[in-house]
């Protein structure tokens, strides 16, 4: 036999036993026996570096070993500092976009608050996602979350507004930004930006519903706000649940919510007889949401029923 035949033929067996080993490691890594699909993972790599697509599966299952209640210890550190190395690697070299993909967002969760707790490292892998993909909101919201970890409000809402240039019909990207606003004690900001998500899904009441729960909210907790300025709150959550209860009159959680609100307007209201009709009307939503709740009925659905 030629040295080279004897060459193919060790490549060959060596790239029958990393082929072995990684459908070996798939079945432990289904079945979330970590340690172990990390050495057969560890195995396949030993007989072929080439073998790309192990790496991402390596580092997770270092990953899942990682404890982060035991940071300190060495061999505990050992494994979140395996994940990463070895999810780099994927990050790069993965025959699959969606792999490399999924690679850099573990691996931004690795430095993540959780873990590591480096933004620093985090934030030029999540540039990296924006530059490959310039379109995907969630690489904006990844990116605003390290801003806003770190103190750093400005850029995070720079972030966020330039996810709503990205995709300006995407309602999650109007829903980050209310979290962000309401984070921040900005309440217009907020309630403008859940009207937007609300206004791109007409048919769905939640986004109505939402809307409803934060004006009760504010009129409840704000002991600040003027009477005029509760009223005023307390009617817009009142309109909100109203444009429920119009996609779905059967909406447990928007009956309850009207129901609420209209006692709080009772109480500012100086005439007896509105008083009474508030009253009466707020009865009859509670009665009505309770019967949905006891018959296991009142979720939300639009006027489909889907």
């Amino acid at each position: 036999m030629s040295v080279a035949s004897a060459g193919c033929g060790k490549y060959s067996y060596s790239s029958l036993k990393a082929r072995k080993a990684f459908k070996d490691g798939n079945v432990m890594y289904g079945a979330q026996d970590w340690k172990r699909a990390s050495e057969k993972y560890e195995e396949v790599i030993a007989n072929n570096a080439n073998y790309l697509e192990a790496y991402f599966y390596l580092a997770n299952s270092y990953d899942n070993l990682y404890k982060p209640a035991r940071k300190g210890e060495p061999q505990n550190d050992a494994y979140i500092q395996k994940a990463i190395d070895n999810y780099k690697i994927a990050a790069e070299k993965d025959p699959k976009p969606e792999m490399r993909n999924l690679a850099m967002q573990y691996l931004v969760a690795a430095y993540g608050s959780e873990k590591l707790n480096d933004p620093s490292q985090a934030e030029p892998i999540v540039k990296r996602m924006i530059e490959i993909d310039p379109n995907e909101p969630a690489n904006y919201f990844a990116l605003a979350k390290i801003y806003q970890d770190s103190g750093r409000y400005e850029e995070a809402e720079q972030a966020l507004t330039k996810a709503k240039e990205a995709k300006p019909n995407d309602p999650a990207v109007y829903t980050a930004l209310s979290n962000f606003y309401n984070q921040q004690g900005e309440f217009e900001k907020t309630m403008d930006a859940l009207n937007q998500a609300a206004n791109l899904q007409p048919n769905n009441p939640q986004g109505y519903q939402l809307i409803a729960t934060f004006y009760w909210e504010k009129a409840f907790k704000d002991k600040r706000l003027s009477p005029a300025q509760q009223k005023d709150y307390i009617m817009k959550g009142i309109e909100a649940t109203n444009k429920a209860l119009a996609l779905n009159k059967d909406y447990s959680e928007a009956l309850t919510y009207k129901n609420i609100l209209l006692r709080m307007q009772a109480n500012l209201e100086k005439d007896r007889t509105v008083q009474e009709r508030l009253i009466k009307e707020a009865d009859e939503l509670r009665n009505r949401a309770m019967e949905l709740n006891k018959a296991g009925a009142g979720k939300p659905a639009g006027k489909s029923g889907q």
